[in-house]
């Protein structure tokens, strides 16, 4: 008997944040697996290199121009035949930065093109789903919906507005062949800090402990390899859910004491993990 692959239920795949960490790693692993992928960037010329070539389209897009998402979905989607199988969402980005001494606009850009801009995409794509009566949407959130990362009050609230809205999907699709699985990966070994640093706004002390710490974290992660042997496997079990990636300790060891812990002790072991205190 044959191992199954994932292309004897998907055909089809969008991918937002295609060019690198995360996201480069789902397309391949798509691609591996028999689908055809259109996978996203702002920069196109960012999607060289995928195999087989074939199977992969290149499409521009950028959360931050909102009138512009939908429309590059409905065009990769007619490119596709009219709809996708599998959407995945997972093209975002981080600021770490004291909250009050940052400008409010640098909060609400990234509100409006991780949680607004997303949204718009995932309101076309799950239309079509349940107008078909089978798909299933990714919402790629994060281990911060869990555990919010200090001076990330932006990211923290975009990912968890991410995974509210999977839950809500979920409820949704019962009683279709639509699923909805809210991913939430832990730290890997990317850019995406490399790619954070560049916003920052002085924080002190603090703030460069909490950004010592992630990139110590970082640098002991696992390669985004893993994540997508963990979507796959998500994939393959055609339900819909919440699903934690990571390391164990992360992604396993850590929610667990989590919920049989009084809140104030989650905040006392963050503030000691993150030496923010």
């Amino acid at each position: 008997m044959s191992a199954q692959r994932l292309s004897d239920s998907y055909r089809t795949a969008f991918v937002t944040g295609a060019s690198s960490g995360l996201g480069r790693a789902f397309v391949s692993m798509l691609l591996a697996e028999g689908l055809r992928v259109w996978g996203t960037a702002r920069d196109p010329a960012r999607l060289a290199g995928f195999e087989p070539a074939e199977n992969f389209t290149a499409v521009t897009l950028d959360l931050d121009r909102q009138a512009e998402c939908e429309s590059a979905f409905d065009g990769a989607a007619g490119q596709a035949g009219g709809s996708f199988d599998l959407v995945v969402q997972n093209a975002g980005y981080g600021v770490c930065s004291p909250f009050a001494s940052t400008p409010f606009a640098v909060w609400q850009q990234q509100w409006e093109s991780m949680l607004i801009s997303t949204g718009r995409i995932s309101h076309a794509a799950f239309s079509r789903m349940l107008a078909r009566d089978r798909g299933c949407l990714v919402h790629v959130s994060s281990l911060a919906v869990d555990f919010p990362l200090p001076f990330m009050s932006g990211y923290n609230v975009a990912k968890a507005g991410l995974s509210s809205l999977s839950e809500s999907l979920m409820q949704e699709a019962k009683g279709s062949r639509v699923k909805v699985i809210d991913f939430r990966p832990g730290d890997y070994r990317t850019g995406f800090n490399l790619a954070m640093r560049g916003q920052n706004a002085e924080g002190g002390e603090r703030m460069e402990r909490v950004l010592k710490t992630l990139d110590d974290n970082v640098n002991a992660a696992p390669l985004p390899e893993r994540a997508a042997t963990d979507l796959r496997r998500a994939l393959l079990g055609k339900r819909s859910g919440i699903v934690r990636s990571g390391s164990i300790f992360q992604a396993r060891i850590a929610p667990l004491l989590s919920s049989l812990a009084p809140a104030s002790w989650r905040r006392a072991a963050m503030a000691l993990y993150f030496r923010s205190g």
